[in-house]
């Protein structure tokens, strides 16, 4: 009789759900799913961390809109991918989390690694759970793809006890679940919302749509242009933890403390728009809101409450673009806004490092002119000051970016994945020194696989995030503990057998990236840099 492992189910189940590429790090407990794997199309990227795993999968997600997936043994392997999972769910980017995990016949003897691991990973994911025998694997499977890709995009974590990938069954008695196992429901707009949402924009003298990070990937920013030229109304897309202060929006908090109806695509109320409160806001805006999650509707001040409804963000994009051309438009107020969004100060033309270190904006030049010569390329954008001045100045096909929560050190897994999912396109990330330390054995993963991309390192030689904290409130004279070596990171990637090359002067930067690109490896262009604050853009008077 033709018997299936628990793990042949795993297998052909993630491969009849479209699975092409699965980001892992092996371990005892997920090597049936490996050997598996073998009998499936299914290629994997086996790094050198876990995190990286996840973090690969997130950038896997966002880019492709599928279902990014992470695989992973039980025990510290677990929750060092978990760890990953908070950058996912603030970027509301679909994600699964594939652990192993100590046998269910063992649970509660002293198991190899036992712990428990949905419980660590729930409050980082949109569901968690361990499977609980051979018939559920497939069908878990399906859910767990369903729920990360519905309503506010998400990652999810399933954990396969060894024991259940190991066990046999009768083939006869297996079903593989497919695509429609896994199908969303998009939560369509009532007419009335609509409408409710139309009215209120016209009835508005200087509103604003903002909308979440779920739909700030390629088709989400395309449909966002699509619905400002057809309203004439200012449509910003939120999806970096500086909030107001995003230095991709320019003189963004200008603008939004004038508005008077703010509308919220799925986009929550929370600390990067200061919870909605004064002066961030006017005391008297009104609010729209769209969400799938009526839990994030209900963080609205009901007395400022114009419109709230339940539903999907980019069926609504859709459907006011459809009926909101007989919309008065308001022409001065677009290109008030406009104007202050585009806004940087004309003195960064004259900033210049000194003494061999560049200053960031002549690190960004190069690195925007060489993305004008390579429109497909990829940006990506990581770091905690650093990070920020690519995202004010250089504009690129596609940007990945390291999102709502904050965290820093995702920038060389993403840099893989990006590399991976567009090959022969270029991927270049800017990063600090401190960013670089979380996963530069990754590059070793790189040079593997044979993945080439570019990993621009602002190195000033310290967590500079930090150390301007210390800067603002606490003095010159109590700046401690941050200081880091100036490190040559590129020689550490030319000794992992990638392109590595040292700037000091921004007249060699150019030169070093066409270098790095043509090299066809992996690459590190390591930059000295000033140690200077990120830009907060405001416009004179």
């Amino acid at each position: 009789m033709q018997t299936l492992r628990g793990a042949d189910i795993v297998a052909r189940t993630l491969e009849a759900l479209g699975v092409t590429r699965i980001f892992t790090l092996s371990g005892n407990h997920i090597m049936p799913v490996f050997d598996a794997l073998l009998e499936t199309g299914i290629s994997l990227v086996h790094t050198r961390q876990e995190a990286a795993c996840v973090h690969m999968a997130d950038a896997w997600g966002r880019l492709t809109g599928e279902v990014g997936v992470a695989l992973v043994t039980g025990g510290q392997g677990h929750t060092n991918g978990a760890a990953a999972l908070t950058t996912a769910l603030a970027a509301e980017s679909p994600v699964l989390l594939l652990s192993g995990h100590a046998g269910l016949s063992e649970l509660g003897r002293g198991a190899f690694q036992e712990l428990a691991q949905a419980d660590i990973a729930r409050p980082m994911t949109k569901a968690a759970w361990t499977a609980g025998s051979v018939a559920a694997l497939g069908p878990d499977l399906a859910r767990a793809f369903r729920i990360a890709r519905e309503g506010r995009p998400g990652p999810v974590h399933l954990s396969l006890p060894v024991d259940l990938l190991e066990a046999a069954v009768p083939a006869a008695s297996v079903r593989i679940p497919d695509r429609a196992a896994a199908a969303i429901r998009a939560a369509e707009p009532a007419p009335d919302l609509v409408a409710d949402l139309l009215a209120a924009l016209a009835g508005a003298e200087r509103p604003l749509i903002a909308c979440g990070p779920a739909l700030c990937d390629a088709s989400g920013r395309a449909a966002m242009a699509t619905l400002e030229e057809t309203l004439g109304l200012p449509v910003v897309g939120m999806e970096s933890p500086r909030g107001i202060n995003d230095p991709a929006l320019g003189a963004f908090a200008e603008i939004l403390a004038r508005t008077d109806l703010l509308v919220l695509l799925g986009k929550p109320i929370d600390f990067t728009l200061r919870f909605g409160a004064a002066p961030a806001l006017a005391p008297d805006c009104r609010f729209a809101l769209v969400d799938p999650d009526p839990a994030l509707l209900a963080r609205a001040p009901a007395d400022r409450l114009a419109v709230s409804g339940l539903a999907d963000p980019r069926p609504v994009l859709a459907a006011l673009t459809a009926r909101g051309s007989a919309l008065s438009r308001r022409d001065a107020w677009h290109r008030e806004a406009r104007a202050a969004l585009a806004y940087r100060p004309p003195a960064w033309v004259d900033f210049h490092g000194t003494g061999q270190r560049l200053h960031p904006v002549e690190l960004c030049r190069a690195v925007d002119a060489f993305l004008e010569r390579h429109p497909d390329g990829t940006l990506i954008c990581d770091g905690g000051e650093i990070g920020q001045w690519p995202q004010a100045l250089v504009r690129a096909g596609r940007r990945l970016i390291n999102g709502v929560s904050g965290t820093i050190g995702a920038s060389i897994p993403f840099a893989i994945a990006a590399a991976l999912e567009r090959p022969g396109a270029p991927v270049v990330a800017v990063l600090g020194d401190g960013t670089f330390g979380f996963h530069m054995a990754e590059f070793d993963t790189a040079v593997r696989y044979r993945i080439p991309f570019i990993a621009v390192v602002g190195n000033d030689a310290r967590w500079n995030a930090e150390h301007q904290i210390q800067l603002r409130s606490y003095g010159p004279d109590r700046t401690r503990h941050c200081d880091l070596l100036p490190t040559r990171y590129d020689a550490v990637v030319q000794a992992l057998g990638g392109f590595g090359a040292l700037v000091t002067e921004a007249a060699e930067l150019p030169a070093a990236l066409e270098a790095a690109q043509a090299s066809g490896l992996p690459a590190c262009i390591n930059v000295m840099i000033a140690s200077v604050a990120a830009p907060v853009i405001r416009r004179p008077g």
